[in-house]
């Protein structure tokens, strides 16, 4: 197993992190997505590495971003050994996933 732990920056309920956990969830491999929305961390677990533009791909299918670096963990999150892969921030201001164009 493999664990990546991603920090979201904007996401303020959990109507929010339903739609990147969902996402991400459709990723294949991936077994277990843990959000919180506090903290703004996001904890990826999967039977094989996943590549970030695959995790960016999902993220950006719900309306946020990928960026650089996580966000510090809250104390009484337990995030293991996780490496920081990446951060998911809100492409339109931490409102409600866009829609493409014509949708």
């Amino acid at each position: 197993m493999t664990e990546s732990t991603y920090g979201v920056i904007g996401m303020s309920c959990g109507h929010c992190a339903s739609f990147v956990t969902e996402e991400i969830e459709r990723i294949p491999g991936v077994t277990a997505v843990a959000i919180d929305v506090d903290s703004g961390r996001v904890s990826v677990t999967s039977d094989r590495d996943l590549s970030l533009t695959t995790v960016r791909a999902a993220v950006e299918e719900a309306g946020y971003e990928l960026a650089a670096t996580a966000p510090p963990a809250r104390p009484g999150m337990d995030v293991g050994s996780s490496p920081v892969s990446g951060v998911l921030s809100p492409s339109a201001g931490g409102g409600p996933p866009r829609q493409a164009a014509g949708s």
